[in-house]
C-alpha cells in the first residue's frame, strides 16, 4: 500500500531526510529486561527514538511489541534497564505520569467508553489539562466554564482534523471499527503528546480505512510534530510510514535501522518466514 505523497506520504523526502538527520534523542530504551515468572518476555533490549520521527517496532507473534509499549508508557516495570524521556532516567513510571509528561496511547483492542459519545471520548483525553477543581467544575460557572469551553474548542479542532464531524455526537459503541480506531486517535491527540505510541493502529482494517488511517498518522507527524512509535503487522504500511524500525523476535532485538536496511536484513527475513526456529 502506498501513500498519497501529496498529502505528506512517503514521498515527502525532506520531513522523512530531516527526521533521520536529527540527533535529538527524545526517549531512550537502554538494556530493558521484563519476565512474567520464568517466561522472558523482553531480553536485554536497546534501542532510541528522536524526536520527530515515526518509530516502528516490528516482529512476529509474541515477539514482545506490546509489552515494549507497555514498559515505555508504564503498565509494566522492567526487572532490568532503564527508560530515559526527555533526559530524566527512570526504571518505573506509573502510567498517568507518563501521560502527564508528555506520552500518549492508543490500544490494539479498542479501549473506549463505548455508551459515550465521539466528542465525549475525546474530551476524556483533555483531563490531565484541566485545571480546576472538582467543586468549579460542578457549579460550571466562572474560570471552570470559560476552561471547559477552551477545552472543547480544542476538541472541536481534533474532531474536524480527523474528518469525523458527522459522528460527533454518536456512541462509540454504534460506530464501525475503523471509526472507533479513528476516535481512539482523536482521543490520545486531545493530550497533546509529545510522543504518541500506536500499538497496530490499522488492525482489523480494509484497504481503504488504512489508507485513511496512514495519511492521519503522517499529517500527525509533519503538522502537529509528533513524535510517533508504532506497532503494525502490514509490512506495506511499515515501509511506507517509518523513518526508522526495530524488531523484535523472542523478546531480543534482532535488526534497527531504515526501511530499506531492515527489508534486507537476513535474520529478519529467517524471522518472518520461521525457518530461524
Amino acid at each position: 500500500m502506498r501513500v498519497d505523497p501529496q498529502n505528506g506520504g512517503p514521498g515527502s523526502a525532506p520531513r522523512k531526510e530531516a527526521a533521520r538527520q536529527n540527533g535529538e534523542v527524545l526517549l531512550a530504551v537502554d538494556d530493558v529486561s521484563l519476565s512474567f515468572g520464568g517466561v522472558k518476555a523482553i531480553s536485554h533490549v536497546s534501542f532510541d527514538i528522536r524526536k520527530g520521527e515515526i518509530r516502528a517496532i516490528i516482529g512476529p507473534n509474541g515477539a514482545g511489541k506490546t509489552s515494549m509499549l507497555n514498559v515505555i508508557n508504564g503498565f509494566y516495570h522492567p526487572q532490568e534497564g532503564t527508560i530515559t524521556f526527555k533526559g530524566a532516567t527512570r526504571r518505573k513510571m506509573r502510567p498517568h505520569e507518563a501521560a502527564s509528561q508528555g506520552i500518549a496511547r492508543t490500544f490494539q483492542n479498542v479501549a473506549l467508553f463505548k455508551g459515550m459519545s465521539t466528542l465525549d471520548n475525546i474530551m476524556s483525553g483533555r483531563s490531565l489539562k484541566m485545571h480546576r477543581n472538582f467543586f468549579w467544575q460542578l457549579l460550571w460557572v466562572g474560570p471552570a466554564q470559560r476552561e471547559e469551553i477552551a477545552h472543547r474548542r480544542r476538541v472541536e479542532e481534533i474532531i474536524d482534523f480527523l474528518e469525523i464531524q458527522h459522528i460527533r455526537k454518536t456512541p462509540v459503541g454504534k460506530l464501525p471499527y475503523g471509526l472507533q480506531k479513528r476516535v481512539e486517535l482523536g482521543r490520545a491527540l486531545a493530550m497533546e503528546p509529545e510522543l504518541l505510541l500506536l500499538d497496530e493502529p490499522m488492525a482489523g482494517m480494509n484497504l481503504e480505512e488504512k489508507e485513511d488511517m496512514s495519511r492521519f498518522i503522517l499529517d500527525v507527524s509533519d503538522q502537529f510534530g509528533t513524535t510517533i512509535a508504532l506497532i503494525e503487522h502490514d509490512m506495506g504500511v511499515v515501509m511506507d510510514l517509518s523513518d526508522r524500525v526495530v524488531v523484535l523476535d523472542y523478546g531480543s532485538k534482532i535488526a534497527d535501522g531504515t526501511p530499506e536496511e531492515v527489508r534486507g536484513n537476513q535474520k529478519v527475513i529467517d524471522a518472518y518466514l520461521g525457518v530461524a526456529h
